[in-house]
């Protein structure tokens, strides 16, 4: 998982694509952002654009945003694109959603982030929509407070059966992991060490249970950063002074091709299915490329 702020644009893009392909990962996924929330404007390459060049250029890995937010991007147009890179894939493209977050990008752009409560009203309607758009057969209907659907209709339709697959992240156990229990195909937690992982996957649980669905019908899967060098040499001058076991406690994965293993294994045991390694040097795709040999 890189993120799409940290300085991408085409080349950059198009190396990480052929890099993930080739190094035999599962998938590639990337943020939605206009920049970071402090620090210098890099470059942003937006993200529909770049998962429609990734559809059309491989053939066997997944992809998707991990997430597109509802706070600057209609849920419409994320069902209609969303589906569409869907269709060019053949299938392969995870939609994942989210509330929003960062201030920055927000007034940077004029976009109304909300305050938490309502924005995760808006959340759950936005879920909601896109949810009915690429799974009820049309024409749809929809009155809510922040969207309105009367009699829509999205053509061509998902060629996926069950339709594009749908993806819920973040940690909040009041409304975050309910809406994803609800109308989620997978849940996606974020910076979470494996033992708070294991609690959350027993909230989601209940909450499956609640919403009258079976608990295999989702996969469940993690986002946390990899810190990862060749040798201890390397990995030391990646740490750039950080405590390698302070970044463990906090979830993240830190180490050699001797180590990273322990941590993966251990998340593994704490039920996650899969796991979005979020690589922050977009440049770096020789370490990326040594990182691919030793989890696969």
């Amino acid at each position: 998982m890189v993120e799409g702020q940290h300085g991408l644009n085409w080349p950059r893009w198009k190396t990480v694509v052929d890099t993930v392909a080739d190094a035999g990962f599962v998938g590639l996924f990337r943020s939605d952002h206009f920049t970071n929330p402090e620090g210098p404007v890099e470059d942003a390459l937006e993200l529909w654009t770049s998962l429609t060049w990734a559809a059309d250029h491989t053939d066997r890995i997944d992809l998707g945003p991990l997430v597109t937010p509802v706070s600057f991007r209609h849920p419409v147009f994320t069902a209609r694109m969303g589906k569409e890179v869907d269709n060019l894939a053949d299938g392969r493209l995870v939609l994942g959603v989210g509330a929003g977050w960062q201030e920055r990008e927000h007034e940077m752009f004029g976009f109304d982030l909300l305050p938490v409560p309502e924005r995760f009203d808006r959340f759950e309607e936005g879920v909601t929509v896109i949810e009915k758009l690429l799974r009820t057969e049309p024409p749809v209907d929809f009155d809510g407070k922040y969207y309105t659907l009367d009699e829509a209709e999205l053509r061509p339709r998902p060629e996926r059966a069950g339709g594009t697959r749908l993806l819920v992240g973040g940690n909040g156990w009041n409304r975050t992991i309910p809406i994803a229990a609800r109308v989620a195909d997978e849940w996606n937690g974020v910076f979470l060490a494996p033992e708070d992982y294991a609690d959350h996957v027993d909230r989601l649980e209940d909450c499956l249970a609640d919403a009258g669905r079976d608990r295999a019908a989702m996969r469940r899967s993690l986002m946390t950063q990899v810190v990862f060098g060749r040798d201890e040499a390397e990995l030391e001058a990646v740490l750039d002074g950080r405590d390698p076991e302070e970044l463990r406690d906090h979830g993240i994965v830190v180490g050699t091709p001797a180590t990273v293993g322990e941590h993966l294994d251990r998340l593994d045991a704490a039920g996650v299915d899969r796991v979005m390694l979020q690589w922050l040097d977009v440049t770096a795709t020789d370490r990326l490329a040594a990182f691919g040999d030793v989890v696969n």
